[in-house]
């Protein structure tokens, strides 16, 4: 297999899709995945994904932070995965905070426009929302016309 780069063709497929699978590390070192949704960021090669603090996944990520994400296509025909290490921003503890001005740059990737942002503000801070965020350092995969890759991330 190559090594990958960026612009692999199997990256394409974090362009493409909006919903993955991310995993973390139990205490006990089994995988917990979540399915999720998500944003990428392709110029700093991080995926983005909206979260609450009372999580699984989020708690799993401050103890240790080393994840996966999973992305494929519908018919299965193609799939990368990425790892790096994660970071957890800081709770939504204001509707006017960095973390909720973020989590409103995820929302508009993800899903356009919503139609009440103050509302939308206030649900942040109320849910306790913040964002995970995996860089891809390192990534694998295959795809019926992409071939295969797996490496370190050029």
């Amino acid at each position: 297999m190559s090594q990958p780069s960026a612009v692999s063709p199997l990256f394409e497929l974090l362009k493409e899709r909006s919903t993955g699978v991310l995993v973390t590390l139990k205490k006990d070192g089994r995988p917990q995945l979540s399915n999720v949704s998500f944003a990428y960021d392709e110029a700093s090669r991080t995926i983005r994904i909206s979260a609450t603090d009372d999580r699984a996944k989020t708690r799993n990520l401050r103890r240790d932070p080393r994840a996966s994400f999973y992305v494929s296509t519908p018919d299965l025909g193609a799939y990368l995965v990425a790892e790096g290490d994660a970071e957890v921003t800081p709770v939504a503890s204001d509707p006017q905070d960095a973390t909720v001005e973020e989590l409103i740059d995820v929302y508009r990737a993800i899903g356009g426009e919503h139609p009440d942002w103050d509302e939308y503000r206030a649900a942040m801070v109320a849910d306790r929302r913040l964002v995970i965020k995996l860089r891809a350092d390192r990534a694998y995969g295959w795809g019926r016309t992409q071939g295969g890759t797996s490496g370190p991330v050029a």
